[in-house]
């Protein structure tokens, strides 16, 4: 018996493709600074590792979003 998500798994999941989306864009925004400065820019690594906090926080919503949580509420 599947139960339809609740406000806050549907939020989570919108925040997880956000946070992809924004990974995206520091991905781009690594290359082209890449191309720019440099790969040894403070800049570019600045960019990197925003890729991989975006990531992973995307992981983290999209498993908070998908996740089959069972109703806690007081009857």
């Amino acid at each position: 018996m599947d139960k339809q998500p609740g406000i806050g798994q549907k939020i989570s999941f919108t925040l997880a493709l956000l946070f992809y989306l924004a990974a995206i864009a520091c991905l781009v925004a690594t290359f082209y600074y890449a191309g720019q400065l440099g790969s040894e820019s403070p800049v570019v690594a600045a960019f990197s590792a925003s890729i991989v906090f975006f990531v992973g926080a995307g992981i983290v919503f999209h498993v908070i979003g998908k996740a089959n949580l069972p109703d806690l509420r007081i009857k």
